[in-house]
């Protein structure tokens, strides 16, 4: 099953910080929910994992990263990831994101992502696929912006001595395990009231 995504998302901060966080493909991986580079083979190959919570239990998926292209000049990142679970479910991803200039000296983080699901998740349908994914990069989205809108805080601070970087990423800012029966269920209960809303 394929998911086409199309997405823009405000980013509290200049293009410099937000592209100092997009090109850093180990604190980019801590804005995804449950997701982490566990081993840096090159500049452009990692592998690492993601865990989504399903009630009690935990679905671990392991994989690779591999950076197609990373371009400072258009602040563009294009990239492959690849993964699968014990069950024998996978997944794939080819995204592109690009950090466009804003009003107020802010961004936009604009991204196209290709996203195929194998194995049991694809037996949720497109549509719960699509919810479940957008709840993802929204969460994506909040926490990659904190962390341009803190990075750019602190450079400022140091008058950009090159001490700011460094002392925002030792003390990162990550994205919470995202849970999925939690936000299924807040869907089922979204459905119900949509429900009632349109009988009454």
């Amino acid at each position: 099953m394929e998911v086409v995504l199309d997405k823009k998302y405000p980013v509290a901060a200049g293009l410099d910080a937000g592209w100092a966080v997009l090109s850093n493909m180990h604190e980019l991986a801590t804005c995804m929910p449950g997701a982490q580079i566990t081993e840096e083979i090159d500049a452009t190959h990692y592998k690492g994992s993601v865990r989504v919570k399903v009630g009690p239990a935990v679905a671990a998926f392991s994989g690779t990263i591999e950076v197609l292209t990373l371009d400072p000049a258009t602040r563009t990142l294009k990239m492959m990831g690849k993964g699968a679970d014990k069950s024998g479910s996978s997944a794939s991803m080819a995204l592109t994101a690009k950090l466009v200039a804003a009003e107020d000296g802010n961004s936009t983080l604009e991204g196209h992502a290709e996203v195929i699901v194998n194995g049991k998740f694809a037996q949720f349908g497109g549509r719960m696929m699509t919810s479940v994914s957008d709840m993802i990069l929204m969460q994506f989205a909040e926490v990659f912006s904190q962390k341009a809108q803190a990075l750019q805080g602190a450079a400022t601070s140091a008058e950009g001595t090159g001490a700011a970087s460094a002392a925002v990423f030792a003390a990162p800012i990550m994205a919470k395990e995202f849970n999925a029966l939690a936000f299924i269920w807040a869907l089922i209960r979204k459905f119900f009231a949509d429900l009632f809303s349109r009988k009454s």
